[in-house]
């Protein structure tokens, strides 16, 4: 129930004006510290990462956040109906303006004042996303793969097909006859106001088992832990999620599964970087190579390529591989560019003859621009 919730961004540890990026920074921070691999057997732990992954649910999407921020837990509940309340029924087209007067009736008499429904007991209801996490190598998100992940998520319970009885008998209601709610008239002010309240005898649910299945305890449903296949598209970035449609939770009253949500998150990789769909990495190369060019192997996605440098190459500079980067998500065949720099290496550890060399060499070279310059305005610093 919405009263035993905390408020979402209270689970984030955001405030209520958080940007997209800090709401999924915080939740990427809070679905690592809770998660149940990281927790095994670990029961709040658990909780806490299914509370995480609803709050996140609900503040990622725009529409979801916008209604949780004007009507709090009820805006975004399956039956939420932004339209209704007020005073209805009887008194003959309600009163549009006085919606506060709905909540404080409801507060009296558990329900809006008229006699309203607020929802059928036995409609369809679709079943709640799950959420899980998967870690994949640079190369895997790049080119994509097929992976298993394990969720946890709500089954019908395969004991009793998910009808809560152990013998198959389900009984209608004799309270409410079905539909899960019950109607009383009470005086408030002087007043007689109608209110509708979940049947006391059948719990809101319309029907009334005699015989609990004894593994799912008459609720018809079960907890369980499944592996589920995963395929992940090519052009994956990190903190991207993978839907996989009708993995979730199942279903009420025949309505359909809820999806998995996987979370992407990519290792380090020990040579390459990406910055959108372009693979960035560095390249020793000698102080020989850079003075007079060469032709270097450069390490790509697609293995080792050959590229010529041209003499007198600075250290820092940054050579472009077209189409060697990463594909595009949904449309494999455009890749970004590797972006390539060259590091001019030092030599360590020279012999006195390699020295000898290198001081001649120095002798005889025109002193660069750059360092004319450089000179030149220190010069004019301090005289």
């Amino acid at each position: 129930m919405a009263e035993n919730k905390r408020d979402y961004y209270e689970v984030l540890g955001v405030e209520k004006g958080a940007s997209a990026d800090e709401i999924k920074r915080a939740y990427r921070k809070a679905a690592m510290k809770y998660h149940p691999d990281r927790n095994p057997g670990d029961k709040e732990a658990e909780e806490k990462f299914k509370e995480v992954g609803e709050a996140y649910e609900v503040l990622s999407d725009d529409d979801k956040r916008s209604r949780y921020d004007q009507f709090g837990f009820a805006g975004v509940d399956p039956n939420f109906n932004p339209g209704g309340g007020g005073f209805g029924g009887g008194f003959g087209g309600g009163f549009s303006g006085f919606g506060d007067f709905g909540d404080i009736f409801s507060e009296f008499f558990g329900g809006g004042a008229g006699g309203g429904s607020r929802g059928t007991a036995n409609a369809p209801r679709r079943g709640e996303n799950v959420m899980s996490r998967l870690e994949l190598t640079f190369e895997e998100a790049a080119f994509g793969c097929e992976k298993e992940v394990s969720a946890q998520r709500i089954e019908n319970c395969a004991v009793c097909n998910g009808t809560g009885s152990a013998d198959g008998v389900i009984e209608t209601c004799s309270t409410c006859r079905g539909s899960g709610q019950v109607r009383t008239t009470q005086n408030f002010m002087g007043m007689q106001m109608q209110s509708t309240a979940a049947c006391p005898k059948c719990g809101g649910k319309g029907k009334v088992i005699k015989t609990p299945c004894n593994t799912c305890k008459g609720k018809g449903k079960v907890r369980r832990t499944q592996k589920i296949k995963v395929k992940v598209p090519a052009g994956v970035d990190e903190g991207q999620s993978v839907r996989v449609r009708s993995e979730g939770c199942v279903g009420s009253n025949g309505g359909p599964n809820g999806d998995l949500l996987v979370e992407i998150y990519i290792k380090r990789h020990a040579i390459f970087s990406r910055q959108y769909l372009d693979v960035l990495c560095e390249v020793p190369i000698t102080f020989t190579q850079a003075a007079l060019g060469a032709e270097i192997q450069v390490p790509t996605l697609d293995g080792k390529v050959p590229y010529t440098i041209p003499e007198g190459t600075q250290t820092g500079t940054t050579f472009t591989l077209s189409g060697k980067g990463i594909p595009e998500v949904n449309n494999p065949r455009r890749r970004g560019n590797q972006r390539f720099t060259v590091v001019v290496e030092t030599p360590t550890r020279l012999t006195k003859e390699q020295k000898e060399l290198l001081r001649q060499l120095d002798g005889t070279l025109e002193e660069s621009p750059k360092r004319k310059k450089f000179f030149e305005s220190i010069k004019d610093l301090f005289d």
